[in-house]
């Protein structure tokens, strides 16, 4: 009798429980979705059947659901039955939310150029560098001389650099990547090292810094939707493999994750051989309510030759070949860095809180090259702040964001010659000292329900010491410093909802871009402290469409460039630097993404089509070089059309496939405009297959690059010594591989 009345009780105790119910639909068809990944924390991972439903004991629970093709959601869910709609993996300007200028608004409320890129854009290429998934948005072009030697350009900001990346700047999870000398080692990242980013176009120093070009934002946060452990590998033509292995744990509503990947090719080139390790560590920590700690730790070595450019007779001759002289002196860099960032949210109030970012770095740098050879050894730290506060004036809604940011780095630079790839006599050496800060401030206030007006303003300060300790050449010796004027750069934005689908924007916005170090002391050892930094002026117009199935941008935009830096060669072979007068930049830009079919239930689950045009008439407004007026000149290294075109296609049983056309306008490699680049036509595709099986994911993917087998350079060398411009991309080539992940 009494174990009758226990089981009763137990019964009943069971059925009084509270209860949180959740079914998983897809937004858009409202058609249940099955092996949802639902996490809740200190809880086994759990999948949503095939109605799309799961339920779990409590009265409260913070949940996520991630499934491939969906944005990934995450909130609190009180005792009761809910509804989760996951929104397709397709940006919808009117909620997808972008923190770009510190707003954290939907896409349809920025007040500025913004372009956002997930996993997905990532993945539709192979996976081994950013190039193609940045070249697919309008406005935005990262070149590759040689194989892991990037070049970005920004709306054209690529004129003054002959390598690296310049006048753009770069963070990662909100750490800044690019070094108080104004440079930026993209390729010491691996793309998985990138879960997604946001490009800032056009003069953000309004809370960015210097930089005319704009801002990149990388995030790759730990993905804190349970316990994983994942692992990939890619092979393909030139050598190509790639191999990487990653494991998140969660730990109390917090986690870590880690990976190891390492990728080498051989190259299409002779001489153009990468070998790359990337490690990285990340930890989320909730201490409590009110704060959040983030830690980072990246250790890169990299490797890479450097082939060189061709003049037309050798490109004709043969592609594959190195210019002469880059195999006899090893012209290559290696590069070792670690970086390690420790980042403090505090939330004061539900209103007021403080986001604060530390960090400090290492690097080793070699590069024998065919007229010397150069070794740093460097030492940098910095820091972020910012501080928000939602509130209200005049009865309405004001977002306040103040903050600062700060940049030293200390380097012991040394010239050698160089002797068939070995370091010879020192030439000279000098220890380095670059410093770069800024103080922000900006205010969002809505002046009605439907305008949104913003006001920002920047105030900027650096500086170099250069430091000369040995002069082979008999010159002096000592210390040199060039500190720049202070610099205020404001932005004065507007923007207005026409209805809830779409709205229109008009802003002003500064921007400068100090010389950075190689510009100021080049490889030949002179200084030169007379380059200004470049000062410009952008007015900007857009208009943006966003619903479930399509989504619109228009943008013109209209650039004044004071005191630009342009390249030149000397005879030697050696990139020198000059300011050049103004320039004019005038451009267009537009995207289109529509979803032609969209069916979770039926065998065809999405089918999507995207462009994205960018119109670039960029002219020299004023511009003499000795006896030479190149004023009215097309602006050197910028294509005038470029036209991207998408095809994305998904199935219920898994398979799918991604095609991307790029059409590139020809391109004049030199300020004189004598000599273009052809335009050219470049084709990709990506196809493969996903499945689920019960705590294991699959993917078995292959793709082929420049399918139409173009020839063309995707990046070239400008006003180049000796008509060497051409660094010619490879010819058409496949890869393939298998990504495999177990959730625990």
């Amino acid at each position: 009798m009494k174990k009758a009345l226990f089981l009763l009780f137990f019964l009943a105790s069971l059925g009084l429980q509270a209860q949180i119910q959740v079914r998983v639909t897809d937004k858009s068809t409202g058609v249940p979705l099955e092996n949802v990944r639902v996490k809740v924390a200190n809880l086994p991972l759990q999948r949503t059947n095939a109605s799309g439903t799961l339920a779990f004991p409590g009265n409260a629970l913070r949940i996520s659901f991630a499934l491939e093709g969906y944005e990934s959601f995450e909130r609190l869910f009180e005792a009761g039955e809910h509804e989760v709609r996951l929104e397709p993996m397709v940006m919808n300007l009117g909620s997808v939310t972008v923190t770009a200028f510190e707003s954290e608004r939907p896409l349809l409320e920025q007040s500025a150029a913004v372009v956002q890129l997930t996993e997905r854009d990532f993945s539709r290429f192979n996976e081994n560098s950013p190039v193609n998934a940045f070249n697919q948005k309008s406005g935005v072009r990262i070149e590759e001389r040689a194989p892991a030697s990037y070049r970005v350009s920004i709306r054209g900001s690529s004129l003054r650099s002959p390598f690296g990346v310049r006048n753009v700047k770069v963070y990662w999870n909100e750490v800044p990547f690019t070094a108080p000398d104004g440079t930026t080692a993209l390729n010491l990242l691996d793309l998985s090292n990138i879960r997604s980013s946001e490009v800032v176009k056009g003069p953000s120093g309004s809370i960015y810094g210097a930089g005319n070009g704009g801002a990149i934002s990388l995030f790759s946060q730990p993905s804190l939707v349970g316990n994983r452990v994942s692992t990939d590998f890619l092979a393909g033509d030139f050598g190509l493999s790639r191999f990487r292995v990653g494991i998140s744990q969660q730990v109390g509503e917090g986690g870590i994750e880690a990976s190891v990947v390492s990728q080498k090719s051989d190259g299409y080139r002779e001489h153009s051989a990468v070998d790359r390790q990337v490690f990285q560590l990340g930890g989320f920590f909730p201490v409590s309510e009110k704060q959040e700690i983030r830690t980072q730790l990246l250790v890169s070595d990299l490797d890479y030759q450097i082939p060189g450019a061709l003049n037309a007779d050798q490109l004709a001759a043969d592609p594959t070949q190195a210019r002469p002289g880059s195999v006899a002196q090893n012209s290559s860099i290696s590069q070792q860095a670690v970086l390690f960032s420790l980042g403090h949210l505090y939330r004061f109030s539900e209103k007021t809180s403080n986001t604060t970012t530390l960090y400090l770095n290492t690097n080793d740098f070699e590069n024998p090259f065919i007229l010397d050879y150069k070794k740093e050894l460097g030492f940098g730290y910095g820091l972020r702040t910012k501080f928000v506060h939602d509130g209200k004036l005049a009865g309405k809604t004001l977002r306040l964001v103040v903050g600062g940011e700060y940049q030293n780095s200390l380097t012991d630079a040394q010239n050698f010659g160089n002797r068939s790839g070995v370091a010879d006599t020192v030439r000279f050496a000098d220890k380095l000292r670059a410093y770069q800060g800024f103080l922000f401030q900006q205010a969002e206030w809505d002046l009605t329900e439907a305008l949104l007006f913003t006001l920002g303003l920047s105030e900027n300060f650096s500086g170099y010491e250069i430091d000369r300790q040995i002069n082979a050449s008999g010159g002096a010796t000592g210390v040199q410093s060039r500190d720049f004027d202070p610099v205020v750069v404001p932005r004065v934005a507007l923007n207005y909802r026409l209805n809830q689908f779409s709205s229109v924007y008009a802003s002003v916005s500064g921007g400068f871009s100090p010389p950075t170090i190689d510009e100021i002391r080049t490889n030949e050892g002179s200084v030169n402290l007379d380059l200004e930094a470049e000062k410009g002026t952008n007015f900007e117009l857009g208009y943006r469409l966003g619903r479930e199935k399509i989504n619109i941008e228009l943008i013109a935009y209209y650039l004044q460039l004071d005191q630009t830096i342009t390249t030149y060669t000397n005879e030697n072979g050696v990139v020198l630097f000059r300011n050049a007068g103004s320039t004019d930049q005038k451009g267009i830009e537009a995207s289109l993404d529509y979803a032609l079919l969209r069916n979770a239930g039926g065998f065809v689950k999405d089918l999507l089509i995207g462009t994205a045009y960018t119109g670039q008439f960029f002219t020299f407004k004023d511009y003499q070089k000795q006896d030479n007026d190149f004023s009215g000149n097309d602006l050197t290294g910028v294509p005038p059309n470029n036209l991207v075109s998408r095809i994305d296609l998904r199935t219920r049983p898994g398979i799918y496939l991604n095609l991307t056309h790029q059409f590139t306008d020809e391109i004049p490699l030199n300020d004189a405009n004598t000599v273009y680049q052809d335009a050219y036509n470049l084709v990709n595709l990506r196809f493969g297959w996903v499945k689920s099986l019960g705590d294991w994911d699959l993917e078995l993917f292959a793709g082929v690059d420049n399918l139409l087998d173009e020839s063309y350079s995707l990046g070239n060398d400008l006003n180049a010594f000796g008509g060497r411009y051409y660094q010619p991309a490879p010819t058409r080539n496949w890869y393939g591989g298998v990504k495999l992940g177990w959730n625990y």
